[in-house]
């Protein structure tokens, strides 16, 4: 049985195949076999710059140029030969040694300088810094991108029913009154926050050896400074160097981040959550597109598949994200080779979070929101105005305020009348008796509005 989404083990690369088809360049074997070549190729240029290094001549840039073809060029039919060579060691980073060897063959100038690809490393120099540009490049290209068109959508939303009165509910109970905007407009403050860590998270690296000392380094080369040389290479590939590892990047900064996005994430659960409940309440409606069933046996439904989906699939990528973030700053003693297995699920990880975001997407472009509902909540709910008549009671000095509102209302609905006729018997200033007057459960909004406009 071939391949194919139809016979894809996990709904990753099976049923979400086209919501996550863009993550294969990153974070399949073949992408990290790619970011292990162009690791090799970019070690062995940087090694011709070094004037100590007398053995590598330095590259012309048409020899740079040719070099780097061998990654520009790197195709699935070449990772295979990469796969081919590793049946035969048994061994990953060694089969992406030898193919570069190979492809220098091909020039007899280069050919003469390929012991010198892979020069003093240990395999996880090259894997570390492969996974630190799969993760740059997933930041920069999906996670980050896709986490603003989400915080976008909702600022506009925000802002859109900033003035939109709603009933809140604590403890699932009629609550004073906010905004739709506001409500909104907390979810994206809580984003933009983690977001900015997100994006501000440092991405580590080392190449110093197979026990982080530059041991084999120091033994061919011991003129050279080879801290200040691995560290001005990491600085070229756009990541941070660590100067303190054993035989393995610690891994913390993975650890980080995948804490951060299981934090993006819970907060999309709770939105999620809380969108679903207005969809049941009626707040929210969803628009219907030509040709979807809600119901195989209900016509009438229209369900918030969205916003579940999402939920699930958070769920998912967060038990991952919480494994990869305890299991890989753990190594027995210098190394060991569980961090190397666990790496591979960063695939796993990611493709969760992109179908949930994507469905996220989805859900939230569907939604119309329903002010007619939102009304007819408020305008059932005068009990609400207990918070404010008690507390104006409490500045005038009126004795047990809180005591007779809360006979008045606690457990019981009342209507416009009911409240009227208590605050009319009330021995307060007229002005503040006309303002309680006027007060509605729907304009009894604070600075709701306000807040949601400065999102």
């Amino acid at each position: 049985m071939s391949l194919s989404p139809l016979t894809a083990i996990t709904s990753i690369d099976g049923r979400y195949h086209s919501k996550t088809k863009h993550l294969a360049n990153i974070f399949s074997e073949y992408g990290l076999i790619k970011y292990r070549i162009l690791v090799e190729l970019k070690w062995l240029i940087h090694l011709s710059q070094q004037t100590e290094i007398k053995e590598v001549p330095a590259f012309s840039e048409e020899q740079q140029a040719w070099i780097l073809s061998i990654y520009d060029n790197f195709q699935l039919e070449q990772a295979q030969q990469v796969k081919d060579i590793e049946a035969t060691t048994n061994h990953d980073v060694k089969a992406v040694e030898y193919y570069i060897k190979n492809q220098l063959d091909a020039d007899i100038e280069l050919s003469n300088i390929k012991e010198f690809v892979h020069f003093a490393c240990t395999s996880e120099d090259i894997n570390n810094l492969s996974y630190a540009l799969m993760l740059k490049q997933a930041r920069k290209e999906l996670f980050i991108p896709m986490l603003e068109s989400i915080i976008s959508t909702l600022s506009a939303m925000a802002i859109e029913f900033a003035d939109t009165p709603m009933m809140s509910k604590t403890h699932g109970q009629p609550a004073s009154p906010s905004t739709m905007g506001k409500e909104f407009a907390n979810v994206v403050f809580r984003l933009k926050y983690q977001l900015k860590q997100l994006e501000q998270t440092p991405l580590f690296g080392k190449l110093n050896g197979a026990v982080g000392n530059f041991n084999a380094h120091y033994s061919a080369y011991p003129e050279l400074d080879w801290p200040q040389v691995s560290e001005s290479f990491i600085s070229q590939l756009g990541l941070t160097f660590h100067p303190f590892t054993t035989q393995i990047e610690p891994h913390d900064f993975v650890a980080e981040i995948c804490h951060n996005v299981i934090r993006l994430n819970v907060i999309l659960i709770d939105f999620s959550r809380d969108v679903w409940g207005y969809i049941s309440n009626g707040y929210f409606t969803q628009k219907t597109v030509a040709g979807e069933i809600g119901s195989s046996t209900m016509p009438h439904k229209v369900n918030p598949i969205d916003f579940e989906n999402a939920e699930g699939n958070l769920g998912l990528a967060n038990a991952t994200l919480q494994h990869l973030a305890e299991k890989l700053p753990v190594s027995r003693w210098q190394r060991d080779l569980t961090d190397s297995t666990v790496l591979r699920a960063l695939g796993s990880a990611f493709g969760y979070c992109v179908i949930a975001w994507s469905s996220l997407i989805k859900g939230i472009n569907k939604l119309a929101i329903s002010e007619k509902t939102l009304f007819e909540d408020l305008n059932n709910n005068w009990e609400l105005l207990a918070e404010p008549i008690q507390t104006v009671m409490r500045r005038y000095g009126i004795d047990n305020p809180y005591e007779k509102l809360k006979e008045l209302t606690r457990g019981q609905k009342v209507n416009q009348q009911q409240i009227q006729t208590f605050i009319k018997k009330l021995d307060i200033p007229a002005d503040a008796k006309e303002r309680l007057l006027q007060m509605t459960p729907a304009n009894y909004l604070g600075n709701a509005a306000s807040q949601a406009k400065k999102v």
